[in-house]
């Protein structure tokens, strides 16, 4: 769990209009999630086998077949971009909605809703890409949108590595510590990037695009915020925690 001290009004010089990027990503997947066979909400899938066909079918359609993409097959070619917005299950979804919401904010109240909205997209399908590369004969399917979510934690590293995040560790009998943002993140790479080290080319996680995702995201930022736009300590304009 992550805990974010806001920090939008007047900490730069973005949009303050509000994240609505953000917040659009967040209820398009929500909405799309409702309505597919996966969320178990949509009486229209049928139950027991049929919704199970209606699943298989729905991850094919929509999801990264990394053999395909990487054979150039023209209908896999737009899959990194409709596979951001399908996810495995609720654990799936709200582990993804949870970092993208505490982190998004402020990364595209930085750098302005179109360009967010585009850095989102393009980062996300080179995530994806790149696992595909690394697993070219792999037959399984690949959805969810942590490899541009990644992007975004990247992007937020480099632009705000002073902002100060709580986090519950396991190991810390889930005591809230805060902690400077690179902290956090680096951690959380070091993580996905040994995971991405261990792990097969088979069902799971699929921690390899995290790893691409979260470097061009970071080298995003920098390339494009390096001249002095960089805002390292937001300004404490808040009245505490918000709770995700």
């Amino acid at each position: 769990m992550i805990d974010w001290r806001g920090a939008t009004q007047g900490a730069y010089r973005g949009v303050r209009t509000g994240p609505a990027v953000t917040y659009g990503l967040i209820a398009a997947c929500c909405l799309l999630f409702a309505l597919s066979p996966v969320s178990g909400l949509n009486p229209s899938h049928g139950t027991g086998d049929e919704v199970l066909a209606a699943q298989s079918a729905y991850f094919l359609r929509w999801g990264v077949v990394p053999a395909e993409l990487t054979r150039g097959d023209p209908d896999a070619l737009l899959t990194p971009f409709t596979a951001l917005f399908v996810h495995g299950g609720w654990l799936h979804l709200l582990g993804n909605m949870l970092f993208l919401w505490v982190f998004g904010a402020m990364a595209e109240e930085r750098m302005g809703h179109v360009e967010f909205a585009l850095f989102y997209l393009g980062t996300g399908y080179l995530a994806l890409l790149g696992y595909a590369v690394a697993h070219a004969d792999n037959e399984q399917t690949l959805v969810g949108a942590s490899g541009a979510i990644s992007a975004v934690l990247g992007a937020f590293l480099f632009l705000f590595p002073r902002s100060r995040v709580t986090s519950l560790f396991p190991f810390l009998f889930f005591l809230p510590l805060r902690f400077p943002a690179w902290i956090v993140l680096v951690f959380w790479f070091t993580l996905q990037w040994l995971a991405a080290r261990s792990a097969g080319a088979g069902p799971g996680v699929a921690y390899l695009a995290h790893v691409v995702g979260f470097s061009v995201g970071f080298l995003y930022a920098w390339v494009r915020f390096r001249g002095g736009d960089r805002v390292k300590t937001p300004a404490a304009a808040t009245e505490g925690d918000s709770q995700p």
